[in-house]
């Protein structure tokens, strides 16, 4: 019995060392590939298993050794180790591993890695010769020998990974163990970045975590984690075993960790310029960057699926903004070009990778070099089609280009032709893998199909003649039909093409083209989703701290009449009158430049910057002119603004105003602009449709937002503050227009998996050409007449063709102006419901329906010709003016996403796009209805309150005196210093009012200003 056990027979079953065992007894057993270490063996001096490296290298390379023992004799182990050593201090453990180390004039090699194909039986002999040991209660401090790590492992005499083990069931988590690492002395050799162990990780049975770099108590420890239900952690396990058991028995496997050594471990270096007394001195920073599990299971995924399937699939990876997709990129891209199936033939004989983004570009070339150690492998197709046409033909490895460039390869060919460079691209028997970064926006668009064309030339040609045998298109030519099937068949999937598609953001059309099902049987292929990697600390919650405010203000009319006008045109001219009134601008500007003083400019050690996202490039160019004028007024110093908006900006208010980003940035060019802000110069960037996606700045903060926000936009925007940076603890959002509802509906549906409702009905197609046909706009025979033109003469049109086409198409003109405006709309509405529901089902569904296609031809060119509504923005010049205004915060704190599905996405439907009709009310009706819309707790009498205040003062001499002597500016001084008198003047009857005014400084503000203008306008008049 327990009870009468004595203490020193008391169960073990509990201990950490029970722990450490099942690691250890997991790693020996034949199918884990490890053998027993010694820790007797380890030199702490040297931070090596001496004896284990010679012996490797003895039966790796017994000739090297040979010459080796012949020269140094019995010495020659030391001379082996010593220069070892040597080239470990100088290029790292990582570079040893891979390309060997010289010692004796030879290179000798300290690892073999998996070859590509089993074709070389000898390089495969060679990777058997690889002995991993794992050695527990390893005591690796030459000054502290009674120091141990739990578990070290060894790749042929050389230490690669550490492991801290901890149990919660003795009161210890993984969180110790990090504070244990943190404790460790970085500069004992088995700890020595780069030059030794290349990640530690701390583990307990539920939990991972991982570093690559001890720095005392700034180790920064990544999680490695599974992710359990969405979230983070790891799920249970199903075979009574650890939760964390996958790290022994998947990750660190021997085959496993030779992979990750040879095909993901890579050193990111980072350079960066700052201003020093003596001039500019750059900073090198180095990160040795190890896999985290969601960006090694989604690339083992994706070339496991490709192997076994080969080309012809697409794939969504929905993966978290500011998860690492640039990695998970580049090694997907690397792995992806070596990738050979179970007959080893080569799985894809080019990967282009489809980016927008110049730092992935750099990243690609960087960490694939790292791998390859070779120039050509990646090629960036910077300079014209030209380059991209050559890179095809070459079957260069990897290509990194935009996509808007395959339109034009056929003219591209041309020109090089001409140039005497007989550049062909062979696409016959060929497979392309297709990476999309999320940055770009068009990859099921009308320029994709181009890409499908141009890389499945021969396969569509192929399906074109046998589509041409199979159908008889009696209304066409065969020149005109022949054409036609090409923009038919280069729509759908192609069988040598293979898209893998990352995004945090799908769309509908994007999760239905990328619908490779994953583990549960749906798209996405893999998931990281937004909720996990919050959870796990890898990006900021930007809802943490979300604070909206909301513009009270009243409008009235400077008309006398009350004219009628549109409703909702008049609704958007008077709120695109209140966002660009300068008062509104200078009072957003004075909160956010009071904010970022008090609340912003201290985080992140005093380097938080932060980002105003304005409503258009007119607001921007406002912003920037206020912001620059409040800090001079205030002579404020540490807080200097950038602009960002393209093109050229006129100024309605200012005469012959041409507004331009490098000119109201002092001369800064725009493509050094991110580099600047980077800087300590600068702290806050004013933006205008620019720096909303794919900006990655670490030291973003805060956000102050002036624009309206919704779905993607929303998630895309908010999410340049996630990153993470070394003191970085919090984010903050202060919102002058969205509400927390409006950001909730927004974000739910990506914060987990993107759901999206029933797949699109090919009937409604079918449905919608029945519907067109009813309204006798336009002919069959005309849409017939339209195609034969435009399918006809591909290669050498004539000005004739388009003299025909329009001709045909102005028939139909004609009948359209015949119908009525409310019937016009409708119409044009159905037409381009059609044309993008075709234009999207079209490939998904690998339509054979030549009718379809000729009805969609036809469609996109009439639409262009038929007549536009009046799309001239409403103005209501001289008819309003802001009679009152204040800004005031309505909710601060966090949003909630909670966990859950959100409602799915929507898709396009049958419901046409006709803009809604535009009743008309009076303008005094309309501004009335935006008082109470935007919550004014302005009454009538408080009005008539502040009415009488300013025509007290306009009678003032002393007020009267000043206004004539002063500028609007100057006179305020003046003004502020007399305006509790004025308003204590009239404080019998109005004593709330009164003393709401006087108690809340914002609204003080504001009635301030509003009085001292209307005081000296009216003052003026009179003069």
């Amino acid at each position: 019995m327990y009870g009468s056990m004595p203490l020193n027979h008391t169960p073990m079953k509990h201990k950490e060392i029970e722990f450490e065992k099942a690691i250890e007894h997991c790693l020996l057993q034949p199918e884990s590939g490890y053998e027993l270490g010694n820790p007797a063996a380890y030199n702490a001096e040297k931070g090596l298993f001496p004896q284990d490296i010679i012996t490797f290298i003895r039966k790796s390379q017994p000739k090297r050794w040979a010459m080796l023992e012949q020269f140094y004799g019995q010495q020659a182990g030391e001379a082996l180790i010593s220069d070892l050593e040597k080239e470990l201090a100088a290029k790292g453990v990582l570079h040893v591993l891979r390309h060997g180390f010289k010692c004796f004039g030879k290179t000798f090699r300290l690892a073999y890695f998996t070859p590509n194909t089993r074709l070389n039986p000898k390089a495969w002999e060679d990777y058997g010769k690889n002995r991993l040991t794992v050695t527990r209660q390893l005591h690796q401090s030459p000054k502290f020998p009674m120091q141990s790590v739990d578990v070290v492992l060894a790749l042929n005499g050389l230490p690669v990974v550490t492991l801290e083990l901890k149990n919660p069931l003795t009161g210890q988590t993984v969180a110790h163990a990090k504070k244990q690492y943190r404790e460790r002395d970085a500069r004992d050799p088995l700890f020595r970045f780069k030059e030794r162990a290349l990640v530690h990780f701390a583990v307990d049975p539920d939990e991972v975590y991982m570093t690559t770099r001890l720095e005392g108590n700034s180790t920064f420890f990544l999680p490695f984690n599974r992710g359990f239900k969405n979230g983070a952690g790891n799920p249970p396990s199903n075979y009574d075993n650890y939760r964390t058991a996958y790290l022994w028995e998947q990750v660190l496997q021997k085959d496993s960790l030779l992979d990750i050594i040879a095909r993901f471990l890579h050193l990111e270096v980072t350079e960066k310029e700052i201003a020093v007394p003596e001039g500019i001195k750059t900073i090198k920073k180095e990160i040795l960057i190890f896999p985290r599990y969601h960006q090694l299971d989604v690339v083992r995924s994706l070339v496991d699926s490709s192997r076994e399937k080969g080309a012809g699939y697409n794939y969504l990876i929905q993966h978290s903004a500011g998860s690492g997709k640039s990695n998970s990129i580049a090694w997907l891209a690397h792995r992806l070009s070596s990738l050979h199936n179970e007959q080893d033939e080569k799985v894809f004989n080019t990967v282009i990778v489809i980016t927008d983004r110049r730092v992935l570009d750099q990243q690609l070339q960087n960490t694939i070099y790292q791998f390859e150690h070779k120039e050509g492998v990646v090629q960036k197709i910077e300079e014209n089609t030209q380059q991209l046409a050559k890179a095809l033909s070459d079957n260069t490895p990897i290509i990194i280009t935009t996509i808007q460039k395959f339109p034009f390869i056929a003219q591209a060919l041309e020109t090089l032709a001409k140039k005497g460079e007989g550049v062909k691209i062979e696409t016959a028997g060929k497979r392309f893998a297709v990476i999309v970064d999320e940055a770009h926006s068009s990859q099921s668009g009308e320029t994709a199909t181009e890409l499908r064309k141009v890389l499945n030339k021969e396969g569509i040609q192929a399906a074109i003649a046998s589509q041409m045998l199979e159908e008889e298109d009696e209304d066409l030519s065969e020149e005109a039909r022949e054409n036609m099937y090409q923009e038919m068949l280069k729509r759908p999937k192609q069988p040598n093409i293979s898209f893998f598609a990352f995004t945090a953001t799908p769309k509908y059309r994007t999760k239905l083209n990328f619908n490779e099902p994953g583990p549960d049987g749906k798209s996405p292929f893999h998931l990281y989703s937004m909720r996990q990697a919050i959870e796990e600390g890898f990006i900021m919650d930007v809802l943490a701290n979300y604070t909206t405010y909301k513009a009270y203000y009243g409008l009235i009319k400077k008309t006398e009449d009350d004219p009628e006008v549109p409703k909702k045109k008049a609704a958007k001219a008077l709120a695109r009158f209140m966002s660009l009134h300068p008062h509104n601008i200078r009072q957003k500007v004075e909160v956010i430049v009071e904010h970022f003083r008090l609340h912003t400019r201290h985080k992140i050690g005093g380097s938080a910057k932060a980002m105003v996202v304005t409503g258009s490039r007119l607001h921007a160019v406002r912003y920037k002119r206020a912001f620059d004028e409040y800090i001079k007024e205030k002579a404020y110093t540490g807080i200097r603004s950038l602009v960002a908006f393209s093109g050229t900006v006129q100024d309605p208010d200012i005469p012959n105003s041409a507004y331009t980003e490098v000119g109201m940035n002092a001369g800064v060019k725009e493509s050094e602009l991110p580099e600047k802000f980077a800087t300590d110069a600068y702290q806050v960037l004013l933006v205008a449709e620019k720096y909303q996606t794919g900006f990655d700045q670490p030291l973003l903060h805060t956000m102050y937002v002036d624009k309206r926000l919704a779905g993607i936009q929303a998630v895309q925007t908010l999410s340049r503050l996630n990153r993470t940076a070394r003191g970085k603890e919090d984010t903050f959002v202060l919102d002058f227009v969205n509400t927390h509802e409006d950001i909730y509906e927004a974000f739910k549906p990506y914060y987990e998996a993107t759901a999206i409702d029933a797949e699109p009905d090919p009937h409604q197609l079918s449905k919608l050409q029945h519907t067109l046909d009813q309204w006798q706009v336009y002919t069959y025979a005309e849409i017939v007449a339209f195609c034969e033109v435009w399918f006809s003469n591909k290669k050498d049109p004539s000005v004739s063709d388009h003299k025909k086409m329009n001709s045909i198409l102005d028939k139909a003109v004609e009948r359209f102006k015949e119908q009525s405006e409310a019937e016009q709309e409708e119409i044009k509405s159905q037409m381009a419901s059609f044309q993008r529901l075709y234009g999207f089902i079209s490939q998904i569904v690998p339509y054979q329906d030549s009718a379809l296609e000729k009805l969609y031809t036809y469609l996109r060119f009439l639409l262009t010709k038929l007549p536009h509504r009046n799309q001239e923005q409403f103005q209501l010049v001289g008819e309003v003016a802001l009679k009152y205004y204040r800004l005031q915060q309505i909710s601060a704190g966090s949003i909630e996403l909670g966990t859950g599905e959100a409602d799915p996405l929507k898709g396009p439907t049958e419901v046409g796009t006709g803009a809604p009709k535009d009743d008309k009310v009076n303008l005094s009706m309309l501004v009335d209805k935006l008082n109470d819309l935007f919550g004014t707790e302005f009454t009538k009498a408080d009005e008539l309150f502040f009415d009488q205040v300013a025509e007290s003062a306009a009678a003032k001499d002393d007020i009267i005196a000043t206004v004539r002597a002063n500028t609007f500016e100057n006179f305020m001084h003046y003004f502020m210093t007399a305006l509790d008198g004025l308003i204590f003047e009239r404080l019998d009857g109005n004593e709330e009012l009164v003393k709401k005014t006087m108690n809340n400084p914002d609204m003080y503000r504001t009635a301030a200003q509003h009085l001292g203008r209307d005081v000296y306008n009216r003052v003026s008049r009179r003069e």
